[in-house]
């Protein structure tokens, strides 16, 4: 489960964020000052930072630049009132990883934080796979074509792009929020839930029992993982 440090001093957004945040299967840490918010950052790793720019004891420019300066590159995302380009400039050479403005919706706001997750992940896996079989079923990524004991089963883009995603990570837990970004893009803001849909319909498809799954396997309160798949 990823960590999001929110550092903002305006208790009703914090709260509003923490909220939409923890209900998309993030774990949050607060702070409510510049100081106290570099020093969470510092002693908790966070995965991920949202940090407004007006704060007291320290602004979230000089928070940026200590971060930095301390080597670290924990991703930030700056969030302001301050819509000017000059704003936008100067947090952005300070090392943020994006920017969003006030008032700002929240699926726009997860699509960012996937994306800047998107940008940073190391890809442990090297290429897509081309193909995969799961037991009696044969897919085959580049030709979209998918077949069970030899008869042709039905699977949309999005269905193809989740299993292909899931077999080059086979073994490995996947977040939704990963699964999202990679097969639904930055532009579209749909939830966490849209992956539990798709992998639910996956499984009537491909699985023997689709109520005791042998290969669309559910990690409670992370996300999925593929078992079992051969591939090229």
């Amino acid at each position: 489960m990823k960590r999001i440090l929110i550092i903002e001093d305006d208790l009703a957004i914090l709260r509003g964020l923490k909220d939409n945040l923890e209900y998309e299967c993030f774990q949050v840490i607060t702070a409510e000052d510049g100081e106290r918010g570099l020093s969470r950052l510092l002693e908790d790793k966070p995965d991920l930072v949202i940090l407004d720019l007006m704060l007291p004891r320290m602004s979230g420019y000089d928070v940026c630049r200590k971060v930095r300066e301390e080597g670290l590159t924990t991703p930030i995302l700056m969030l302001t009132a301050r819509g000017e380009e000059m704003d936008r400039v100067r947090g952005l050479d300070l090392g943020a990883d994006d920017y969003i403005t006030k008032p700002f919706s929240v699926p726009e706001l997860l699509a960012r934080i996937r994306a800047v997750f998107r940008r940073v992940r190391q890809d442990s896996t090297g290429r897509l796979p081309d193909e995969c079989r799961l037991g009696k079923v044969h897919i085959d990524f580049k030709c979209f074509e998918a077949r069970r004991d030899g008869k042709a089963l039905k699977l949309t883009r999005k269905e193809y792009g989740i299993l292909r995603f899931l077999a080059a990570r086979a073994g490995e837990v996947v977040s939704r929020d990963e699964l999202l970004d990679e097969v639904w893009g930055y532009d579209r803001y749909p939830t966490t839930r849209t992956i539990d849909n798709h992998i639910a319909l996956l499984r009537n498809k491909i699985e023997d029992d689709p109520a005791d799954p042998r290969h669309l396997i559910t990690v409670h309160g992370v996300g999925y993982k593929l078992a079992g798949p051969e591939g090229d």
